[in-house]
């Protein structure tokens, strides 16, 4: 057990990477409100509602890092937390 690795974060301390910004926060709230729409409508028609939190992961990585060209883990990580509340509070 003397083998011990430095931890090494994937973001310094000493790095400034924005986090809240315009961007997240506008793609937190639409794809908060269209996963919130899709289980509300599944809940009153089937009865049954299904967890946003990777599509909407997954979609943030999308539109961040390939359509605008950006390359924020912070911002995608800010994203899919706002889209998952949304679609937590629907449910």
């Amino acid at each position: 057990m003397d083998n011990k690795k430095d931890f090494k974060p994937f973001i310094s301390a000493d790095k400034i990477v924005p986090e809240f910004t315009f961007t997240s926060l506008f793609i937190g709230i639409l794809l908060a409100v269209v996963f919130g729409a899709a289980n509300a409508y599944l809940g009153l028609r089937v009865g049954m509602t299904v967890s946003a939190s990777i599509p909407a992961a997954v979609l943030s990585m999308g539109i961040i890092r390939v359509i605008l060209r950006r390359d924020s883990i912070l911002e995608n990580n800010m994203v899919q937390t706002i889209g998952s509340a949304g679609e937590s509070v629907a449910a």
